[in-house]
């Protein structure tokens, strides 16, 4: 690994995740630290125990909850966001939920946003998912 990239590992009983199980099976990061920036994982509407929520509300919520607990991660929060990119299945249906969710965790400093409607996510039953990037604070 090289040494000016800084890869994420979760400790095995994080609450929110339920440890490192799906970015192992998958072969990725939650999140990667490079160049000044945090590049955080796509983030969805899923439990730790990996049950998904039937409505767009509970997935929209527990995705920011999980962009939240990567951000803490990394000693950051909601305000250290540069970019934000939400994809959407249903997105004439869950904008309105979308925004007021995002609203309540993101209040200032706001990062640049791209929205995206999209034909389908990972899991069939999965209709939001959340990626971002933050900018890391100095050491």
């Amino acid at each position: 690994m090289s040494s000016h990239i800084q890869r994420l590992r979760l400790p095995e009983d994080d609450p929110t995740f339920g440890g490192n199980k799906v970015f192992d099976l998958f072969q990725y990061s939650p999140a990667v630290k490079a160049g000044g920036l945090v590049f955080i994982a796509g983030q969805v509407g899923i439990h730790a125990d990996g049950t998904v929520p039937q409505s767009a509300e509970e997935q929209i919520e527990l995705a920011f909850k999980r962009l939240g607990a990567i951000l803490a991660h990394e000693g950051l929060g909601f305000e250290d966001l540069v970019e934000l990119v939400s994809y959407h299945v249903r997105i004439d249906e869950q904008l309105s939920a979308f925004r007021a969710i995002k609203e309540r965790h993101i209040t200032s400093d706001f990062p640049a946003w791209t929205i995206l409607g999209v034909a389908a996510l990972a899991r069939p039953n999965l209709l939001v998912e959340i990626k971002a990037v933050a900018a890391a604070r100095p050491a």
